[in-house]
């Protein structure tokens, strides 16, 4: 199968959106490698503490603003064969550092406590890329992470342009730190060649990501995309060496959980055979729901499983 690769640049990044009307900045065949080097961050978020801008990233300032509210996604990749109906499968094979530097930031009226901030807040991160650590002001140091927070399709043409800021059925703003190197992700395709994009990349999060952001920066991600013509999905899903991960999105949290859990209902009646109260019980003995996030306009809540508890009777 065939090596790409597309960096990020004016001509290779949309900004704020999604929509099935992008042309695709590359087309590839299902089975075929992509690597997609990103960046983050507007104009406002850029340090001024000797930490280098990366020529790319400065040049999309100088020639874009975003469509709407949201992040430098780079893409959209084509892959030819892919049909709304059907699922996009993106094996994640690898995930580095871009640059040796990364924001976090809080705001008024932003994060899951909107009301208990009155300031404006941002922290330039050294990232150390050999020691795979990042370096808090106060001196504290935090082991990396990376993934991206930002995976998608497109969404079905009669949804128009949106923003990337909600996690949706297509994917985008997910911010499910399971999602690394050695993951593969499962997205419903809606509209032709799936149009796949990514951004949004952190070096580390915990759950929640409360203040609204992770430690945002730049990464470069290498993904194996293929079409699964054989699977049907609503939401997304996912399945990590050790298990197996559905998710759910809504402006509420209950709605979530009530979603990712019947999904993972489904997952296990389907793989195993058991009745579906039988596998309402597996979950409540050895699944853990998770809060994704709770601070993008839709919340999210993934629910996990260990692989190894997917048996039937013997």
């Amino acid at each position: 199968m065939a090596l790409h690769r597309v960096d990020a640049a004016p001509e290779t990044v949309h900004w704020g959106y999604f929509d099935a009307g992008l042309p695709p900045v590359l087309t590839v065949e299902s089975g075929d490698t992509v690597t997609l080097s990103t960046v983050s961050g507007g104009p406002d978020m850029m340090p001024a503490n000797g930490l280098s801008i990366p020529p790319a990233l400065s040049a999309i300032h100088a020639a874009m603003t975003p469509k709407l509210p949201g992040h430098i996604c780079t893409g959209p990749v084509a892959v030819r064969g892919a049909r709304p109906g059907a699922v996009l499968e993106v094996r994640i094979k690898e995930i580095e550092l871009h640059y040796d530097w990364g924001f976090t930031y809080s705001a008024p009226q932003r994060g899951a406590l909107p009301d208990d901030f009155e300031a404006f807040h941002v922290m330039h991160l050294p990232l150390d890329r050999e020691r795979n650590v990042g370096r808090l002001p106060w001196g504290l140091e935090i082991e990396l992470k990376p993934f991206f927070g930002v995976m998608a399709v497109a969404p079905p043409p009669s949804w128009g342009a949106l923003s990337t800021l909600p996690p949706r059925r297509n994917g985008g703003n997910l911010d499910n730190k399971e999602l690394v190197a050695g993951t593969t992700l499962y997205l419903p395709i809606h509209a032709e060649g799936a149009l796949f994009s990514v951004g949004d990349g952190h070096g580390v999060q915990g759950d929640g990501e409360v203040c609204v952001t992770a430690i945002e920066t730049g990464l470069i991600g290498t993904f194996e995309l293929v079409v699964r013509d054989d699977m049907s999905l609503v939401w997304p899903m996912a399945e990590t060496p050790t298990h197996v991960i559905t998710m759910a999105f809504d402006p509420t949290l209950d709605a979530c959980v009530t979603t990712a859990l019947r999904l993972m209902l489904d997952l296990i009646e389907a793989r195993t055979g058991l009745t579906r109260q039988e596998a309402y019980a597996l979950c409540s003995l050895a699944a853990d729901l998770r809060i994704t996030q709770v601070v993008n306009g839709n919340k999210g809540v993934h629910v996990m499983l260990e692989k190894r508890m997917l048996r039937g009777r013997d």
